[in-house]
């Protein structure tokens, strides 16, 4: 393994490499975990057929070194100065390509992708879904990477010929950045990208050959399982002069957590974006879910593997989205803000925004986005508020589930993600949960956890304890929660009853059906 003595004295950024569903994206980090500067290019969404979504590998990696390339330029800082590199991703998407050429036989099959679900429907018929659950934390759906790989290798002409023959290589997005960074070098992954494949048993911390036997996958396609802070190779001297270690990687969620310095147990940490993702660290066991949770593993570490719940919600910020661009009541989206804020309460008003269902706990996929509680002297801000609210409201579901899960009493909840810029939702969040919630300054959590990861391994950082400081102390704001217990009950019992009321109402199509 090349050292990085070369440039040991002058590196003092990590850069990340932050490869989303609609872009990729590049940030440079200081030794503080400041922004120095940050690259963003998009690239084509494919949509073949109704519910395919699909990238281009070969476009996410020619958009992925763009940007790496030109945030170095833009906070002219040269590669010597570089520490390491760092890579968080879209979770699950799929990459299937020839380990000879390095060509991809398809293209990436993405997460929301329902091409493979007939599969996962065929497995669940016959009767694998409680052991697939019981090894891997997940449920059988289209969602994860395994029957997306088996519907490669079944519809892609000779795929499954030349994977038996060994020729054929698997990787979510951050293996297949490392291949490309590497110069096809190295195939691994990180073990929290691993526990989204539905193929990885993260009890024993290996690929599962009972799921491998399930889905007719080969063992030969699949990338080595490292740590999440590691030396996995050195870029190639064909992108830089200098060998710069890759030396953290995990899926963005997965980053996120660690971004926010979740290092204890019953931490949590809540992504309010258009939907929102949820993770609270359970510590070294993994937690099991009667409340249709995913257990997946956070990051391995020092030796050390850390577990995590996770719940998403369907529809948070894209609520407010439906405020101003279909019922149009505001301007712009930070305009909810003050409308929430200009009445006491939203009045008894409830807004179930179940526009695509309902999810965890509820799990109701035909339930309707329904508002109730509307009087003569219901104003416009009432209705804001109670969508408003609902966020918090279907935050509050999903933690109640986490802890009944983990016997683990939530501590406290950092945020990020667009929404949690609106103040009265961060404090409305607080109220309702009963605990602190944090905001950092640096709402990019999933790039700098990955470059926390990478600091660690290459000793820019000396330890979490030393993260752990320097995001205290980066906070933005903490809202303290302020409201009579009495109150938060009230509230919630409403919603609650809201919830049973629009999961009650099933609306007829024109034919008569259900």
């Amino acid at each position: 393994m090349r050292q990085n003595a070369e440039n040991a004295g002058n590196a003092k950024y990590v850069l990340t490499l932050d490869q989303g569903t609609t872009a990729s994206r590049a940030i440079l980090f200081d030794r503080k975990g400041n922004p120095k500067a940050v690259a963003k290019k998009e690239f084509k969404q494919h949509y073949p057929r109704p519910g395919w979504v699909e990238h281009d590998a070969e476009e996410i990696w020619e958009s992925q070194s763009a940007v790496m390339y030109e945030v170095l330029q833009r906070a002219d800082v040269a590669p010597e100065q570089i520490a390491a590199i760092s890579i968080t991703n879209q979770r699950e998407t799929t990459v299937v390509w020839n380990r000879l050429t390095g060509q991809p036989i398809y293209r990436a099959i993405v997460w929301q992708s329902k091409q493979s679900a007939d599969i996962c429907n065929r497995l669940k018929a016959e009767g694998f879904e409680p052991a697939v659950r019981e090894k891997t934390g997940l449920i059988l759906d289209p969602y994860f990477c395994g029957s997306k790989i088996r519907w490669i290798l079944d519809h892609v002409p000779q795929a499954r010929e030349m994977a038996e023959r060994g020729e054929l290589l698997f990787g979510t997005i951050d293996t297949w950045l490392l291949w490309k960074l590497t110069d096809g070098k190295v195939h691994a992954t990180d073990c929290s990208n691993a526990s989204r494949t539905l193929l990885f048993n993260i009890h024993e911390l290996e690929w599962d050959p009972g799921l491998l036997r399930m889905l007719d996958i080969p063992a030969s396609m699949l990338p080595e399982v490292k740590p999440s802070s590691h030396i996995y190779g050195y870029v190639s001297e064909s992108l830089f002069p200098v060998p710069i270690p890759v030396a953290g990687m995990a899926g963005d969620q997965h980053a996120s957590l660690f971004g926010h310095a979740c290092f204890e147990k019953g931490m949590a940490k809540n992504t309010y974006g258009t939907g929102c993702f949820l993770l609270m660290n359970t510590g070294s066991e993994p937690v099991s879910s009667d409340n249709g949770l995913l257990t997946t593993i956070a990051w391995g570490i020092d030796g050390k593997i850390v577990y995590a719940l996770e719940g998403s919600i369907f529809i948070a910020g894209a609520v407010v989205k439906w405020l101003r661009d279909g019922l149009k009541t505001i301007w712009k989206v930070s305009d909810s803000d003050e409308h929430a804020a200009a009445v006491p309460s939203a009045d008894g008003v409830y807004f179930v925004p179940a526009f695509v269902g309902l999810g965890a706990p509820y799990w109701d996929m035909e339930a309707k986005g329904a508002i109730f509680g509307l009087t003569a002297r219901t104003t416009e801000d009432h209705i804001i508020r109670a969508a408003v609210e609902s966020i918090a409201y279907q935050t509050k579901d999903v933690l109640t589930a986490m802890e009944a899960d983990s016997g683990i009493r939530l501590v406290k909840l950092t945020a990020d993600g667009g929404a949690a810029a609106n103040e009265f939702l961060m404090q409305w969040q607080a109220d309702l949960l009963n605990v602190p919630i944090e905001r950092p300054r640096v709402l990019e959590t999933a790039a700098l956890g990955a470059a926390y990861l990478a600091g660690l391994a290459v000793g820019l950082w000396r330890d979490q304890e030393e993260i752990s400081l320097q995001i205290r102390t980066g906070k933005d704001r903490t809202y303290e929660p302020d409201l009579a217990e009495e109150v938060r009950q009230e509230r919630y019992e409403g919603w609650v009853q809201a919830v049973h009321a629009a999961m009650a109402f099933k609306t007829k199509s024109p034919n008569g059906k259900r």
